[in-house]
């Protein structure tokens, strides 16, 4: 019986056929894969709007108990305030020193629930930036005459250098005196001896630097990085005197950002701080005329 010949190994047809056949599952297999990413950003999508919707519940949680715990507050230093200037009548030196207390611990939660709120507003996209132009002098003298109640009743002396040959500024003042306040707030708070010293220098030809710099307890070169993050808080013996959120410097940087510029420290341990800010001279907007 003969022998079915086989084809040859250059048959063209064949040749079509098997490459028809690999084409094929190759298509096969890329339509699956394809479908396989489909389905896996499909589901990303989800986990995103997941994400974005817990974030907003949380700013508006935040935003929400924030407005509810001032009414509270202001109530409890209202008559704080009464008590202690003695409207109902004389309190002993012990009652003055408790009421002193009670409006001492009023401030402070009424300070976290400020930053709490700062806070919602920035994640929510709520804040909003009113540029003006300033003078540098009247920014310090009213950091200056806002800190002076609170630096007569301690060692620490606040300095105030005055700004030379600084031009006026074209920037949002609430948001960059916010930046300081906090700055000089927490070199009050870890500085008990010495000095805090705050001071303004053209950096280059556009941006100015303010630094705000203390002969406190320092801070180790390795927590820097994350001093700027919210919540976060210096491990000390001292902090754990100290009350606060840990979002004062969090907040810095970011109505910094918002301000095109950007914070930053300088710290050696048992020396001191210099915490600073650089931003434009005139923030990157159309400014309205100076008259």
């Amino acid at each position: 019986m003969a022998e079915t010949p086989s084809l040859a190994p250059d048959d063209p047809s064949a040749l079509i056929a098997r490459l028809q056949s690999e084409t094929a599952a190759l298509r096969a297999e890329l339509d699956e894969t394809n479908q396989g990413v489909l389905a896996l950003y499909a589901e990303l999508d989800n986990q995103a709007e997941e994400l974005r919707q817990a974030s907003d519940l949380k700013s508006r949680f935040l935003s929400y108990m924030s407005h509810e715990f001032r009414t509270p507050l202001g109530s409890i230093l209202s008559i704080a305030s009464l008590l202690s200037d003695e409207l109902d009548g004389p309190l002993s030196p012990e009652q003055h020193k408790q009421v002193t207390f009670v409006s001492t611990a009023a401030r402070e939660l009424s300070d976290m629930v400020d930053d709490l709120l700062d806070l919602a507003k920035i994640e929510a996209g709520r804040i909003s930036i009113s540029p003006a132009w300033f003078d540098m002098l009247d920014l310090f003298a009213a950091l200056r005459g806002m800190f002076r109640p609170i630096v007569d009743a301690s060692a620490v002396d606040l300095i105030f250098e005055e700004p030379m040959g600084l031009p006026r500024l074209f920037t949002d003042d609430k948001k960059l005196a916010q930046i300081l306040r906090n700055f000089i707030a927490n070199s009050l708070k870890f500085t008990t001896r010495g000095e805090v010293r705050v001071s303004a220098r053209l950096e280059g030809t556009n941006f100015v630097r303010f630094a705000v710099s203390d002969t406190g307890i320092g801070i180790a070169a390795e927590l820097h990085g994350a001093l700027f993050e919210d919540f976060s808080q210096v491990d000390s013996p001292l902090q754990k005197r100290l009350r606060g959120t840990g979002l004062g410097l969090s907040l810095c940087k970011r109505f910094a950002a918002l301000l095109g510029g950007e914070v930053g420290v300088e710290s050696t341990p048992g020396v001191g701080s210099t915490f600073f800010v650089i931003i434009p001279l005139a923030i990157a907007m159309e400014p309205a005329d100076e008259t």
